[in-house]
Formats: C-alpha cells, sequence, structure tokens
C-alpha cells in the first residue's frame, strides 16, 4: 500500500503550473471541441443556430472551467471528495421532488442559463468520492465486508435516485463509474463475479419492473425490423447512415440522411451517426485515435502521480470516458440497445459537458500538482 506522508505546501508559481501542463491531452480536447462545434453546425443545416451558438458558449466557459479547477491544488478535490458527492445526492432529491419534467421523465433542474441534470454529475463525482474513501484504506482492509457494503451504499443510493426519475441507462453508467474505482482500489475479482452472477440470476425480475418503453427498447435491440417506421426506425436510419458514409463520408454538409431529416436526435446521443456520415470510416478512425489519445493521457497522469487518490481518480476516469464512448458508439451501431448515453464531448448537452470537463480539470489538477502527496 502507498505511504501517504504531508507534502509542506510548496506553493508554485503560476509560471510553474503551466510548464507542468499536460499540453498533448489538452491539444487533444481543444480539437476534440472544435470537431464537435463543425458537426453542430452540420447538425443546425450549415447555419448558426440556437445548437451552435449554445454548444459553443459551453465549450468556452468549461474550457476556462476545467483550466481554473487545473490550477487548484489536488488535495483540495480530496478534500472536497464527500462534500460534492453529498452536494449532487440533495440535488437528486431535488430533481425527484421538484424537477423538471421532458418526455416523461424528471431529470432536470432549472437553473435559468441551464437545465442542470444532477445525474450526469455523479458520473463525475462518485469516482471523486470513492477515490478519496480508498485513499488512506490500508491494504488488508479493501476486502472486508464493511468496506464493501459501504462501497455498494454509494454506488447504489444515487442509483436508487436516478432509477425513479425514471433513467434507467445514467443509473448503469453511474454504476460503472463506481464499479470501476472499486476495480482500480483492489477489490477482490470474485466480489465481480459474484455481482455479475446475481445481475444475470435477477435479470428476468429486473425485466418484469422495466417500464413499457424500457422493455420496447430491449426488444427493438433484438429485432428493429419488427417495427421499421416506429420503434426501430432510428436505429435503423442509424445504422443506414453510418453505412452509407463508406470509407471517407460523403463529405461536410453533405450527408442525406441527416439533411433530409431522417436522424432524430442527430445533435445529442446520435451525434456520432451524422460525423460517420459525413467523414467515413476515416474520420471516425481518427476521431477514435483523438479519444485513444486522451483516455492514454489520463492513465499516463495517473500513473506519474505521487498521490494514491489522484493514480485511482485518473484511472478509473479514464476507464469511465472509454466505457461511456464504447457504449455510446455500440448504441448508435446497434450493438446495445439505446441507453441514453451521450459521446463525451461531442453530444448537444450543458450537464454532460460540464462533467466530463471537471473530470478533465481534475485529471489537470492532479498533472499540475503531480509531486502532491496528501496525507
Amino acid at each position: 500500500m502507498y505511504q501517504h506522508t504531508r507534502l509542506t505546501t510548496s506553493s508554485f508559481s503560476f509560471f510553474q503550473k503551466f510548464k507542468n501542463f499536460d499540453y498533448i491531452l489538452l491539444f487533444c480536447i481543444l480539437l476534440l471541441g472544435f470537431i464537435s462545434l463543425t458537426t453542430m453546425y452540420s447538425t443546425d443545416g450549415g447555419e448558426v443556430l440556437f445548437h451552435t451558438k449554445s454548444h459553443f458558449t459551453k465549450l468556452i466557459v468549461f474550457t476556462i472551467m476545467m483550466l481554473i479547477i487545473s490550477f487548484i491544488n489536488i488535495k483540495y478535490w480530496f478534500a472536497l471528495g464527500y462534500i460534492s458527492y453529498l452536494v449532487v445526492i440533495g440535488l437528486l432529491v431535488w430533481t425527484y421532488l421538484f424537477g423538471i419534467t421532458s418526455s416523461g421523465s424528471q431529470r432536470w433542474i432549472n437553473l435559468y442559463f441551464i437545465n442542470l441534470q444532477p445525474s450526469e454529475l455523479m458520473k463525475i463525482f462518485i469516482i471523486l468520492c470513492l477515490a478519496r474513501y480508498f485513499h488512506r484504506m490500508k491494504l488488508e482492509n479493501v476486502n472486508s465486508i464493511y468496506t464493501i457494503l459501504t462501497s455498494l451504499i454509494i454506488i447504489m443510493l444515487p442509483m436508487g435516485l436516478v432509477i425513479v426519475q425514471p433513467d434507467l441507462g445514467t443509473s448503469l453508467l453511474i454504476a460503472i463509474s463506481g464499479i470501476a474505482v472499486l476495480w482500480f482500489a483492489g477489490i477482490n475479482y470474485k466480489y465481480f463475479i459474484y455481482t455479475m452472477l446475481g445481475f444475470l440470476i435477477s435479470l428476468p425480475f429486473i425485466i418484469a419492473f422495466l417500464k413499457p418503453y424500457q422493455k420496447l427498447r430491449v426488444l427493438t435491440f433484438l429485432n428493429p425490423d419488427k417495427d421499421p417506421l416506429g420503434a426501430g426506425y432510428q436505429i435503423i436510419q442509424s445504422k443506414i447512415a453510418v453505412g452509407s458514409g463508406g470509407i471517407f463520408g460523403k463529405g461536410f454538409l453533405k450527408g442525406t440522411q441527416s439533411y433530409l431529416e431522417f436522424l432524430p436526435e442527430k445533435h445529442t446521443d446520435f451525434i456520432f451517426t451524422l460525423f460517420s456520415e459525413e467523414f467515413g470510416f476515416v474520420g471516425s478512425t481518427l476521431l477514435l485515435i483523438i479519444y485513444a489519445i486522451i483516455i492514454y493521457r489520463i492513465v499516463a497522469i495517473g500513473a506519474s502521480s505521487r498521490s494514491y487518490f489522484a493514480k485511482i481518480f485518473c484511472y478509473s476516469f479514464g476507464a469511465a470516458i472509454f466505457v461511456f464512448i464504447t457504449i455510446n458508439m455500440s448504441m448508435v451501431l446497434g450493438l446495445l440497445p439505446i441507453v441514453g448515453s451521450p459521446l463525451p464531448i461531442m453530444s448537444y448537452g450543458g450537464s454532460s459537458m460540464l462533467a466530463t470537463m471537471f473530470g478533465f480539470g481534475i485529471v489537470m489538477s492532479a498533472k499540475v500538482h503531480n509531486q502532491q502527496l496528501i496525507a
């Protein structure tokens, strides 16, 4: 187990902190933001309309926020681990009681300048909370029943609050974020096997309690051609658009499926579909390479950090980003049921971008203060 000793506060100058930045990661994030902005411009039909303006504003604001977070010492984010988790739990309770209802789900809080979706924030803050929890944990206590039960409570509490919205997809993504921390903290693999077996055994009971539209999504995934003009329409059109892009794509602003309005939700969860149609296999591969570099840099920052808290956060955040990307792309290609998982930074949505950029900010803070030890 790591030795945790207190570091005498060596206050880096502004220029020293700037020198410690991971400029490769920063460049890839900015490049991804630029790609997302051009893609959003395409969703607006080649005009600077609402989605493009809003996405541009959020990119600027949240990038500045990320840079500010990165200059704050990682030890302060460690100190805020439990508090931030409890704040988001409070926001989830508020959402359940007074939240905005849209399309049958009560997921948002109206803050006037943004409709905040607290469940998106929980994907990141559950990592922050559990990373702090395991930071001072002695190796022999990691697999104790008390530790495992406490971890499960931390994960299942927000899951329950999100499921009742109802939003099963996001609740599963929150669980994945939490499970990633447990894995990197050293929980014995047998507990993961037991959990998987328990999930498979309880699957029939889970399906029985699903909402009708959730059951329809599963059935549509198994056979989208059963209702090609109804429930299966979106996934069929998505696969047509991706396939029609070919090797090099149809060209920027030349996607027929998107411009003829065959693609619903093309600016949010299905934005990869529009991008693939316009830029083809080559463009999609380059996008995946950018994501791969981002994940690699996150893991590398974790490996170079002296703080165990920073290591766990970076490893878990990198794993969560990988899973979010995989689920989104698998969903639009018909390899998974539609679960409402946005593509990090690319998809339109303030809460998702806020959470993702906040996570990047903490990773950058770990890099800038990579010699910081936390007692």
